[in-house]
Parts: structure tokens; C-alpha cells; sequence
């Protein structure tokens, strides 16, 4: 099992940047793939990023591919994503979790078994 605590939300104007990290404690980090969702008011949670054991292998929504950045430290157990040149429509909840996977990536949010509990970002135009 294992636990996620997200962090690095906030408001920022279009245009900016930030970057979220999310903490995970338990066993066994790197047999977990690792993804960042995103739900806004009246819409589905949607992947957004996702990435493997390794770092090697991302994947990204069609949304943010070239602005948004998923990494992972395996040393310190945490996952982080990165967001550049943020719009408005990025504006959401964003969600930390893991799919226990032997650390393959994983897309289908169905298989993520743990969650944080979300850190809100907020992109004033």
C-alpha cells in the first residue's frame, strides 16, 4: 500500500508555471506506475500525465503535451510534474496516484489504486 500527499497547487496567471510534487510512503515505490489527473467542475477526471518505474517511458493528454513535464525520483519516492505556460482550461483539481503495475506506465485511470487527495491549481486570464 502506499500513501500520496500532493503539494505545490496555487493561482497563477496565464502564461506561468508550476510545479507539483507529490509525496508517496510505503513499500515498494518503483513497482508502482505513477500518473497526475486533473478534474475540473462538472467534467471527468482525466489523465494527464503518466509515467513508468524507470522516468523513461511518459505519457501525456493531447492537452498539455509540450507544456506539461512528468518525472519521477525514486530515491526520494516522489513524482513531479511540471507546468509551463499554463491557460485557464488547465484550471482544476490535480490528482497524484499509483497503479500498482511492476512499475509498467499506466493510462487507464481504472487501474490507479491510490490517490492523494488533490492540490487545486487556478489560472487567472
Amino acid at each position: 500500500q502506499v500513501q500520496l500527499v500532493e503539494s505545490g497547487g496555487g493561482l497563477v496567471q496565464a502564461g506561468g508555471s508550476l510545479r507539483l510534487s507529490c509525496a508517496a510512503s510505503g513499500r515498494a515505490f518503483m513497482s508502482y506506475g505513477m500518473g497526475w489527473f486533473r478534474q475540473a467542475p462538472g467534467k471527468v477526471r482525466e489523465c494527464v500525465a503518466a509515467i513508468d518505474w524507470t522516468g523513461g517511458t511518459t505519457s501525456y493528454a493531447d492537452s498539455v503535451k509540450g507544456r506539461f513535464t512528468i518525472s519521477r525520483d525514486n530515491v526520494k519516492n516522489t513524482v513531479y510534474l511540471q507546468m509551463n505556460s499554463l491557460k485557464p482550461e488547465d484550471t482544476a483539481v490535480y490528482y497524484c496516484a499509483a497503479a500498482p503495475s511492476r512499475g509498467h506506465l499506466v493510462t487507464d485511470r481504472e487501474r490507479y489504486n491510490y490517490w492523494g487527495q488533490g492540490t487545486q491549481v487556478t489560472v487567472s486570464s
